[in-house]
């Protein structure tokens, strides 16, 4: 497949994802109009999608229904923005925009954009739960709990959150940011919720437990990767062509991967990484061409 190839490819299944993503969207009316008006300001605001787009690929590699992955797929994407919007406020990175234009606060105002957020979270778990309504059997009806005691896992305290604290206590106590602590602030912060991108599609899919915890892995690597590959481009990237702010972490003094070991190093991490996940790729029992050329897409991104 050719780059050219690829992209084609890749535009057609983000279109796809986001697509399902609509379909579960609140509808806006009554008192509570302005916050879901809000909600789907921040969900709509484009994005990659890759993490309903993993969920996508690996249910279809493993044969799960539709029915039951496209739930969790938007689910998964609202969980993702809810962070987002609170990672925006004034109190938070206090970021006017993302992805091209205002954020939610900057629209909003700061309490709109809190409660959307809450709103968010909240309506995913609602929205994931329609999958049980569409289970068949009792054993897709399993499938579905375990499902979600992964994203409510990955979301919570021992996930997303507890990566979100240990950042902010970080920054507010001045503490020194150790290797250790920096690994753990991305496995939370950012490889959680990719790896219920990859595991919940192959859980719904009665996947062997084997390639469920292969998978988990292979999304730690692929977090910590995505994670590095944007402290790069936070250095070397263009604010137009990323549509949200740049060198702030410099300017703000913030730790990264790249402050304490260097571009080329950084570069290496991602590199290395990246490989190692392709590697343990070869050894599960199903196959995705097109999910193993993504994964060495985002080693070389630019946006």
């Amino acid at each position: 497949m050719t780059d050219q190839e690829f992209q084609s490819e890749l535009d057609s299944r983000v279109q796809q994802t986001e697509e399902v993503i609509r379909r579960f969207l609140p509808t806006e009316e009554g008192y509570a109009r302005t916050v879901m008006e809000a909600m789907n300001y921040s969900v709509l605001a484009g994005g990659k999608r890759l993490r309903p787009l993993f969920l996508k690929e690996t249910a279809s590699m493993y044969g799960a229904r539709q029915e039951l992955a496209e739930p969790f797929m938007a689910a998964l994407e609202m969980i993702h923005t809810y962070s987002l919007v609170h990672d925006d406020l004034p109190a938070m990175d206090n970021d006017e925009f993302r992805r091209g234009r205002k954020t939610t606060w900057a629209v909003y105002g700061d309490g709109m954009a809190v409660i959307a957020g809450d709103g968010l979270l909240n309506y995913a778990y609602e929205t994931a739960l329609t999958a049980y309504d569409a289970a068949a059997t009792e054993s897709e009806k399993d499938r579905v709990f375990e499902a979600l005691r992964i994203l409510a896992g990955n979301a919570g305290i021992y996930g997303m959150v507890g990566g979100q604290c240990a950042d902010i206590m970080t920054d507010r106590e001045q503490e020194s940011l150790t290797p250790d602590l920096l690994h753990y602030i991305h496995k939370k912060k950012t490889a959680c919720m990719i790896e219920s991108g990859f595991q919940i599609g192959a859980v719904l899919a009665g996947a062997p437990k084997e390639d469920v915890a292969a998978l988990g892995s292979i999304a730690e690597d692929i977090g910590l990767a995505f994670q590095i590959q944007d402290d790069i481009l936070d250095v070397t990237g263009d604010q137009k062509e990323l549509g949200k702010s740049i060198g702030k972490d410099a300017l703000e003094g913030k730790a990264t991967y790249v402050s304490m070991n260097g571009l080329e190093a950084a570069a290496g991490k991602v590199k290395e990484l990246t490989e190692h996940a392709l590697l343990a790729m070869d050894g599960l029992s199903q196959e995705n061409d097109f999910l193993k050329t993504l994964v060495e897409h985002l080693m070389t991104r630019r946006k």
